[in-house]
């Protein structure tokens, strides 16, 4: 086995889909630009993202559709607020989704598929969250490596939508300890596991894991609300 690996970098992280009219809506619904409740006019979109009213039209259906957009009579199109039940509710389809995709890369892993694993992982754990943005870069390089052949395409770009609203919330705050602790101990169980060519227990370890990010995310929301209110 070659014990080579090279260098992960982000610029090689390229969503599957970009530049959409319906993505720049959802990425600012996302990361804030556009608030929880916020009515969205179609004619002031159609300015903000420099193109004409149909565009935003067919993006607030998708968006209404995958649940970023709600429409009351009389009050038109307004963000969602992205609160401690949307993610609850994103965390429950990732744990069905990615043990899903894991169970057929362990058909697939190789032994260079493992190398990659393993370097990366060994990037991270050097690191050790001192770089929010370089470890969130190499968390995505290695679950995209498990994830990244399988056929199944739809279920890959839902897994990668709900990952990028969780990685854009989650970079509000802070990791925990245990938290740390968890993502680092779990991602050696994974690779243990996909050397061995043990799907039920690659399976069980992918879905810990992600309904610990989930739950790790949903407590500091739950935190943050607490002290608003207090």
């Amino acid at each position: 086995m070659d014990q080579t690996a090279p260098h992960f970098d982000s610029d090689l992280l390229d969503p599957p889909e970009a530049g959409s009219i319906y993505q720049a809506i959802r990425d600012d619904i996302v990361n804030g630009r556009l608030a929880p409740n916020e009515r969205l006019v179609i004619s002031a979109l159609a300015t903000r993202y420099g193109t004409s009213t149909n565009p935003i039209r067919e993006a607030l259906q998708q968006l209404r559709g995958e649940g970023y957009v709600v429409f009351s009579y009389n009050r038109g199109a307004r963000v969602r607020s992205l609160d401690e039940d949307f993610i609850r509710d994103i965390t429950e389809v990732q744990a069905l989704i990615e043990p899903y995709l894991t169970e057929l890369f362990v058909e697939l892993v190789s032994d260079a598929d493992i190398v990659r694993l393993e370097s990366i992982q060994d990037e991270i754990e050097e690191l050790n969250f001192a770089d929010i943005y370089r470890h969130s870069a190499l968390d995505t390089a290695f679950h995209r490596t498990l994830y990244d052949r399988h056929y199944n395409r739809l279920a890959f770009e839902q897994w990668w939508r709900n990952r990028e609203i969780m990685g854009a919330i989650s970079s509000r705050f802070p990791y925990s300890l245990s938290r740390r602790t968890a993502v680092l101990k779990e991602h050696r169980e994974l690779i243990a596991a996909l050397r061995g060519h043990d799907a039920p227990r690659a399976c069980e370890v992918i879905a810990r894991h992600t309904r610990g990010s989930g739950l790790h995310i949903v407590e500091h929301m739950r935190a943050a609300r607490h002290r608003s209110q207090n």
